[in-house]
């Protein structure tokens, strides 16, 4: 089953107080750094204070979107609110994306005119951040595992750590060497980094909202299961997708044979079983059909059908109209 994490989920209080420790960190660090790297002229320093700053609003997007998520399902929102964490997400992993490009952008600029950087002074700022950004990315690590919202915080904490190291080196070299080429080549490496990380990971979030099958669950392997249930002769229009993160749902068309029809209830409870058992589907809507008045040509995924055979009943009586 695809959504077994081995994990024990945190409360979500207390994940709240982790999160919200983590964006007054980061808010204090960021204006050290931007600070810091203006009187000493580091570029290094400066784009590992707007990592910092995109995580900053990262955190407090993800807190707000956890608030959010726990609200009730309403007649606005027939589906709940729990998206609203993979959209944030969404919105984690673009502002990284955007953010590496500019990096990678002024680093190139500087790497032309290496401008004058005070070395000690990247240097002890580094090491502050280095402190920040590794506790903040423990806060994160437990609870990263059960929520795309949260690995995309976790990712950019973890980012940002190997970053800060990296902003040290870079300014021992400086101190020791005078290599002021160093400064804009660790930026350079930095949003690069960040970059791999995002475009990697950015992946998930959209696939969710588009609707695609989740990537743990084999959708062929679904449909044979369903197709060897006593009863079932085939099934078509199906439509697999996550309503939440870690909540697999199905819908899709049966057609049984005379049989299975005269002992349909039985067939739907065996079918609701072996989804929720074997692949974790505990969401699934099922509209049945007899084989005799089963629809023509259907497509096997999605409604590809002619539109004179559209029909909404959830059960269809062979003997009627």
């Amino acid at each position: 089953m695809p959504h077994d994490h081995g994990h024990t989920p945190i409360d979500p209080q207390s994940g709240d107080r982790r999160v919200s420790i983590a964006i007054w960190a980061n808010a204090l660090l960021t204006v050290a750094q931007i600070v810091g790297g203006i009187l000493s002229g580091s570029l290094a320093l400066i784009a590992d204070a707007l990592h910092n700053f995109s995580d900053m609003a990262a955190l407090a997007i993800a807190y707000a979107a956890r608030k959010i998520a726990r609200r009730p399902a309403d007649e606005r929102m027939t589906f709940g609110y729990g998206r609203i964490e993979i959209v944030a997400a969404l919105i984690n992993y673009t502002t990284l994306i955007l953010l590496s490009l500019y990096l990678i952008y002024e680093g190139g600029m500087r790497m032309i005119d290496p401008p004058e950087v005070a070395g000690w002074t990247v240097v002890i700022l580094g090491g502050v951040a280095i402190t920040i950004d590794t506790l903040t990315a423990l806060l994160t690590y437990s609870m990263q595992k059960g929520s795309v919202n949260i690995r995309a915080l976790f990712l950019h904490n973890l980012s940002d750590a190997l970053a800060s190291v990296a902003v040290v080196a870079g300014g021992v070299l400086i101190v020791l060497y005078d290599m002021r080429w160093v400064d804009p080549a660790i930026t350079i490496a930095i949003a690069l980094y960040i970059l791999y990380l995002a475009v990697t990971e950015i992946g998930a979030p959209i696939r969710t909202l588009m609707l695609g099958s989740p990537s743990g669950i084999d959708g062929a392997a679904v449909i044979d299961a369903m197709r060897t249930i006593e009863g079932v002769t085939d099934v078509h229009h199906v439509h697999l997708w996550q309503m939440q993160e870690h909540t697999a749902a199905l819908d899709c068309h049966v057609v049984l044979t005379e049989k299975g029809w005269t002992r349909i209830e039985a067939v739907k409870a065996d079918l609701k079983d072996r989804l929720k058992s074997r692949f974790g589907i505990a969401h699934s809507t099922l509209e049945f059909e007899h084989a005799d008045r089963a629809h023509e040509n259907a497509g096997l995924y999605g409604h590809h059908e002619p539109a004179e055979q559209e029909d909404t009943d959830v059960y269809r009586n062979p003997d009627g109209p």
